[in-house]
């Protein structure tokens, strides 16, 4: 931890550089602890992966990316565009780099201990989000379970054995297994080549962009200010920081933070040793003919289905590319050949809202969580699991923010770490 610990009761204001989930729950629980707000965001609220993904809140799914299992897969599946994990043939040095540090940690130690530092946050993440919902941020949650569905049993076995990590993790899951008519009562879209289910219980989704909508508002009404800039540095100076935006006046103020999703390196460089590199991800909106009432998931495709406004947002893949490379439509292709054998009833050629979106991602599975220098924090590199993680991440920071002392939890998230370390 770069700071000391404050006497004066800690910062009296600060700018917070991201205005989506991460970047908008820390400034809310600042708020809560007293700290005057001011959000700045270069495409303002919900404008990135906010947006566009599952929208779960499955503590019982934190799996990271990092795992052997996903290394093997991708080393398999070479350059293949249709591959649930894409590398490009052709990459830059800086994805060059990170691909090496990715590689290097996709080992069971360095998978396990991401687990378990996700499990400190998993913990806490639903009872965040009631905190939050209980005090102004008008969104409703869903609670069900997440319902991942295979051909055959031995698939499921395979998925129960990941499963099996993470309660060795000390993650509280609670599985029920489905065939026959209850598998296709909890599933009506399963086609008859679903053949075994499992229910992963106590889970919850919700309208993702909705929800960090409505998170902004409050942060709003509880008297924060949220301006469009582009910043394009952020600097202790003095007794406080200052941010630069591209255009217009210095900013000032006690501290900052910076949650600027997949573009958290751009910022960060000067203190970071752990690489964020943009993973891509997909999402569209597909009608159906039997609504389904809880989230659907495909693990060997890595695709997620989620009910959204009678019919299902479907989410997958994972491709590391420049974040200005143009959109993959094969990719998307390839989420519906790899879906539609397992599911009857949903209408695939009359798919909309196609989005594409860059997750942070770090080589090691972790997060990057605290302050880098003296009044500066950084929050990012959650991957897929920003939604979930993204308020009791921001009650955390908020709290070592103000009080100076890092919490338990946060002590694996060391923003200033070598990668696996």
């Amino acid at each position: 931890m770069v700071g000391i610990e404050k006497i004066d009761g800690g910062p009296r204001s600060a700018i917070v550089v991201g205005a989506g989930i991460v970047g908008l729950s820390t400034a809310w629980f600042l708020q809560e602890r007293g700290v005057d707000v001011t959000v700045v965001d270069r495409a303002g609220v919900a404008a990135g992966a906010s947006w566009g993904n599952g929208g779960w809140i499955a503590p019982g799914l934190t799996l990271p990316l990092n795992s052997p299992a996903v290394l093997r897969n991708a080393l398999r599946a070479g350059w293949d565009s249709a591959a649930p994990l894409h590398i490009p043939l052709i990459a830059d040095a800086g994805l060059r780099a990170f691909l090496i540090q990715f590689a290097a940690n996709c080992r069971r130690s360095s998978w396990k201990r991401a687990m378990r530092a996700n499990v400190g946050l998993n913990e806490e993440c639903l009872e965040a989000f009631d905190v939050l919902t209980a005090n102004g941020v008008d969104a409703p949650m869903t609670d069900a379970p997440v319902t991942a569905v295979f051909r055959t049993a031995q698939e499921a076995e395979r998925t129960m054995t990941q499963l099996h990590e993470l309660e060795k993790a000390r993650q509280t899951i609670y599985v029920t297994a489905l065939s026959g008519e209850a598998l296709r009562e909890q599933v009506p879209l399963a086609s008859q080549a679903v053949t075994a289910g499992l229910n992963i219980n106590a889970q919850r989704f919700v309208d993702p962009r909705r929800f960090v909508e409505a998170l902004g508002r409050s942060v709003v009404v509880r008297g924060a200010t949220i301006r469009r800039l582009e910043i394009r540095d952020v600097l202790t100076s003095g007794s406080g920081v200052t941010v630069y935006p591209r255009n217009g006046k210095a900013l000032t103020a006690d501290a900052a933070v910076i949650a600027t999703g997949a573009r958290l390196s751009q910022l960060t460089d000067r203190w970071l040793r752990v690489p964020v590199q943009a993973g891509h991800g997909y999402s569209f909106t597909v009608p159906v003919d039997r609504p389904i009432p809880t989230p659907i998931y495909l693990p060997d495709a890595r695709v997620a289905c989620t009910p959204y406004k009678g019919a299902i947002r479907v989410s997958g893949t994972m491709e590391f590319r420049h974040p200005h490379e143009r959109v993959i439509p094969e990719r998307v292709e390839a989420i519906v050949a790899s879906a539609s054998p397992l599911l009857d009833g949903a209408r695939w050629a009359e798919r909309g809202d196609v989005w594409v979106g860059a997750y942070p991602v770090t080589p090691d599975g972790r997060a990057l969580i605290g302050e880098v220098s003296p009044g500066v924090y950084v929050a990012g590199g959650h991957s897929m699991w920003g939604l979930a993680h993204g308020p009791i991440t921001g009650r955390l920071l908020a709290e070592q923010i103000t009080t100076g002392k890092q919490p338990q939890a946060l002590r694996e998230f060391d923003p200033l770490r070598r990668s696996g370390h």
